[in-house]
């Protein structure tokens, strides 16, 4: 992985993905004690900044690989990346999904083109799943963040931050990222290193979910008990990835783990000062600027809101808790 990767990915996403932009709230100032400024990732293609990477793997692979079709594995948000990538390239994907993902995000991955393959977490191989369909119909595997082209295309997400951070005035700040397996992080994390050294990415987790904080405390890979059971379904993931974990443990900051009452505080907050629609996985960087602020330092925060695939019961629940 290199800068040089980062930027053939923009140049392959230009004209394809949107270019989000960096926001601020007064009122989320004053809950953090400093400037806050968000990415809102949210507003991306398919409601998250895994299009970045799913369109970055799929429109770098080989012809011929590609016109074969691809396979990912996912609970919702790089299958729907994956899936609209897929279509627009004209070539087949086929998604396995857990079965207890959110009802909207395997009804989107299906309208967006894509084969969804369901199994239980509990009891299923997903990984012997993927590997016998992609055997089956000649697929190749995109994984959802240990994936070189993968992280690119998540980096390019950091290449705008950088961007639009100088635009700013910003000279300094933590960039929080939300973080399930490191793709993002470690995208941005080599972003900023190239283009805004002065700011540094720092790994977002839900509590009970924290592997890469933990790991980044250990200086070894550490992998979750469980597997399933957080709100924060999105960045769910069993321990670090193998290519992320050495770029995050290089170039970030401490690992920041929130509540899942935070995250969806967090959710609140982002739909009533910036009239956005976060899915907990998604606020959990947020929430930590918000409720955290004594393990950050600086006049200025800048946080990601990963992604807004959230069901309509668990986004009211937010609002129904913590106002909005």
């Amino acid at each position: 992985m290199n800068i040089e990767m980062i930027r053939a990915a923009q140049a392959r996403l230009e004209g394809h993905a949107r270019r989000t932009p960096l926001l601020n709230s007064p009122f989320l100032d004053e809950i953090a004690g400093r400037r806050v400024w968000v990415k809102p990732e949210c507003l991306q293609h398919t409601g998250s900044f895994k299009f970045r990477g799913g369109w970055s793997a799929v429109s770098g692979l080989d012809p011929e690989a590609r016109a074969r079709g691809v396979i990912a594995f996912s609970s919702g948000n790089h299958a729907q990346g994956v899936a609209l990538a897929a279509s627009r390239h004209g070539v087949r994907s086929i998604i396995v999904m857990p079965s207890d993902a959110p009802q909207s995000k395997i009804d989107n991955t299906r309208a967006l083109g894509a084969e969804v393959v369901l199994f239980d977490r509990a009891k299923d191989d997903r990984n012997a799943i993927c590997a016998r369909l992609s055997e089956e119909h000649g697929l190749t595997l995109i994984v959802p963040y240990d994936n070189p082209l993968v992280i690119a295309g998540q980096g390019t997400c950091g290449l705008e931050i950088a961007e639009q951070a100088s635009a700013e005035g910003i000279t300094k700040a933590d960039v929080l990222v939300c973080c399930g397996g490191g793709g993002f992080t470690a995208g941005v994390a080599l972003a900023l290193e190239a283009d805004a050294p002065c700011l540094r990415a720092r790994p977002v987790e839900p509590e009970d979910f924290d592997d890469m904080a933990r790991s980044l405390a250990s200086g070894v890979i550490e992998r979750n008990s469980r597997l399933s059971g957080s709100l924060c379904d999105a960045i769910i993931t069993p321990q670090p990835g193998n290519l992320t974990f050495p770029i995050v443990s290089r170039l970030a900051g401490p690992g920041l783990v929130v509540t899942e009452d935070e995250a969806l505080h967090a959710m609140a907050h982002a739909f009533s000062r910036l009239k956005l629609v976060a899915e907990p996985g998604g606020a959990v960087a947020l929430a930590a600027a918000l409720f955290h602020a004594d393990e950050i330092e600086g006049e200025d925060v800048i946080v990601t809101i990963s992604g807004g695939n959230v069901d309509a019961d668990v986004f009211r629940m937010a609002l129904d808790k913590f106002g909005g």
